[in-house]
């Protein structure tokens, strides 16, 4: 799975697949385990447990705006990447990740775009 895709109906979803025979982990992600994603209730929740993980001394690996997310992934203590977030309910462009300052305010979400139901065609 190529990182950034979505499994399934939600944007993060467990996807187990069987490597081929013969197969070796050659880079992250290309077999085994890519990461854990765990969703926070808002960015102030995220933002609080970065606090939190930064007062922990542990290993901040990114921080992301993803668009439909904002992230902070960061390693366990056996090395394995997590991945918290927060939904920002708006849809993503494939791929986007933008470096952001998870202490700065909440970035201003995208407004949607008011229809006309008035017009056919």
């Amino acid at each position: 799975m190529n990182r950034g895709a979505a499994c399934g109906v939600v944007h993060h979803n467990l996807a187990l697949f069987k490597a081929p025979a013969g197969a070796r982990q050659t880079e992250k992600g290309a077999i085994g385990l890519n990461h854990f994603a765990f969703k926070v209730e808002s960015y102030r929740a995220l933002q609080a447990a970065h606090k939190r993980l930064v007062e922990a001394r542990a290993t901040i690996d990114h921080i992301v705006d993803h668009g439909m997310t904002r992230s902070v992934y960061f390693l366990d203590p056996d090395g394995i990447e997590m991945e918290l977030f927060s939904d920002t309910y708006m849809k993503s462009t494939r791929g986007g990740a933008v470096p952001m300052d998870i202490t700065a305010a909440e970035p201003p979400r995208a407004k949607i775009p008011k229809a006309d139901f008035t017009r056919v065609g």
